[in-house]
């Protein structure tokens, strides 16, 4: 079972950069987990362990970062963002971004039910506020879901996976 073994080498490394990418200096919200969360949509044939493989380092590095109330938000917008993912005939720009929008809406949403006034100002400056970190978001997710699908091809192209 060569082939599964380079698999879960592959698997390993992606939990292991997602961990890192979270506890190392970084912009805000420039992070892996959405192209992971896609890219376990596609590549990853167990559906529990394919909606569990961005979660997983997600809390491994909240225990690192902070566990919150507003993790819960976080937690649901990656679990649709997989599902976004099963349900997408491929993964493009258009299925990034909106997973992006998927994760901006949501917990920015959490972030203004635990932190600002329940009503429309207090709705607005919130997400107002978050708008430089949507951008990172964007950024973030379409870089790392380019560079999880590309490796992931390359790798393939070479035979390690199918070794």
């Amino acid at each position: 079972m060569i082939k599964e073994r380079n698999r879960n080498i592959v698997i390993a490394s992606i939990i292991i950069l997602a961990v890192l990418s979270r506890i190392v200096p970084h912009p805000p919200n420039f992070a892996p987990i959405t192209g992971i969360a896609l890219f376990s949509s596609k590549k990853i044939k167990n559906k529990l362990f394919g909606v569990l493989l961005p979660i997983i380092p997600l809390f491994i590095s909240d225990l690192f970062i902070g566990i919150s109330f507003i993790n819960i938000f976080v937690y649901i917008s990656f679990i649709i963002i997989y599902f976004l993912g099963t349900i997408s005939p491929k993964i493009d720009v258009k299925t990034v971004f909106l997973s992006s929008v998927i994760f901006f809406i949501l917990t920015n949403l959490g972030v203004w039910y635990f932190g600002y006034p329940k009503n429309i100002e207090g709705l607005i400056t919130c997400f107002t506020l978050a708008i430089p970190f949507f951008i990172n978001t964007i950024l973030g997710d379409l870089l790392y879901s380019f560079i999880l699908f590309r490796s992931y091809k390359a790798v393939e192209k070479f035979k390690f996976m199918s070794a």
